[in-house]
């Protein structure tokens, strides 16, 4: 038994897939089929159960989870007592958002592999935003996610990094695109562009909107956050976003709102990271510094 054939196991435990779990340990699938069959004939007994449609645990693959689990947060915490270095080894996947350019990621990045060079980067979005991410981070997948949800998920490590207020991004030939503040009352009526549902800030709109008792019609849908104001410029419709997800675009205006809606931009483990995901988080802490706040423009 060796800890590859536990981190396939894992994998596949989590995703009931072995396709899936192979993505996930950057492996062929015949890889991990055929160490999680090793681990089976050591210890006995099956730990799936397979057919063409799903892959489901045994009874001993149930029992053996959190042993697994456990033994291979121990092996991560002996090869950093190991290395008489000091130096961290290892990888550490990072789940992101795309386009997101008001965030240094490169730079921090480059940070972080400046410190520990023995340690690689893996870096994704989820098509499904910081629900994804969350999930993600839940269930194993990634180590560290940036996430904008609003409140907490539970069983994950939370460190704040950022809080951006929400306001209006309107084509330029609004009737409300001269105003000094617009209110989100005012543009109940108009076409929204948005994130897709499952993304932070989607979430935390749709919540203070259901608070105002404000219907909306979300006419486009984005999974890019970057683009939305593009969209807006093409007189696709109205958005409201966290200021700090807000790229310029040609034809598009910002305009503060009158409500307070703010979004909060944080660092999300497991509750116990590995020793290069712990590092990861801490350094995200002193790049933001206390909680930040973007300057009005």
């Amino acid at each position: 038994m060796d800890t590859r054939q536990l981190e396939y196991f894992v994998a596949v435990a989590d995703e009931l897939n072995f396709t899936r779990a192979a993505d996930r340990v950057f492996a062929a699938q015949s890889t991990v089929s055929a160490g999680v069959r090793s681990l089976e004939r050591e210890l006995g007994g099956a730990l799936f159960e397979r057919d063409r449609h799903r892959v489901r645990l045994t009874s001993l693959g149930r029992q053996m989870l959190d042993a697994a689990r456990t033994t291979l947060e121990a092996t991560e915490r002996m090869r950093l007592l190991a290395d008489s270095s000091g130096g961290l080894r290892g990888e550490v996947r990072v789940g992101i958002f795309t386009n997101l350019t008001t965030i240094d990621l490169p730079g921090i990045m480059g940070e972080f592999h400046a410190r520990h060079p023995l340690v690689d980067l893996r870096l994704g979005p989820s098509p499904s935003g910081s629900t994804g991410l969350a999930r993600d981070v839940r269930l194993g997948r990634i180590d560290v996610a940036f996430l904008g949800l609003p409140g907490r998920v539970p069983d994950l490590l939370y460190r704040d990094l950022a809080i951006s207020p929400f306001v209006a991004v309107l084509p330029e030939a609004h009737p409300l695109a001269g105003a000094d503040a617009v209110s989100v009352t005012d543009l109940a009526a108009d076409r929204w562009v948005d994130a897709r549902e499952g993304f932070g800030n989607r979430v935390t709109l749709d919540r203070a909107l259901d608070t105002l008792g404000i219907v909306r019609r979300v006419s486009t849908e984005l999974s890019d956050l970057g683009e939305i104001p593009r969209f807006v410029a093409a007189r696709l419709g109205v958005a409201v976003m966290p200021q700090l997800t807000v790229l310029p675009a040609a034809g598009a205006v910002v305009v503060p709102l009158v409500e307070r809606i703010d979004w909060v931009l944080s660092a999300v483990s497991r509750t116990r990271p590995s020793a290069a995901a712990a590092a990861m988080l801490e350094l995200l802490g002193e790049r933001f510094g206390p909680l930040a706040q973007p300057v009005p423009e």
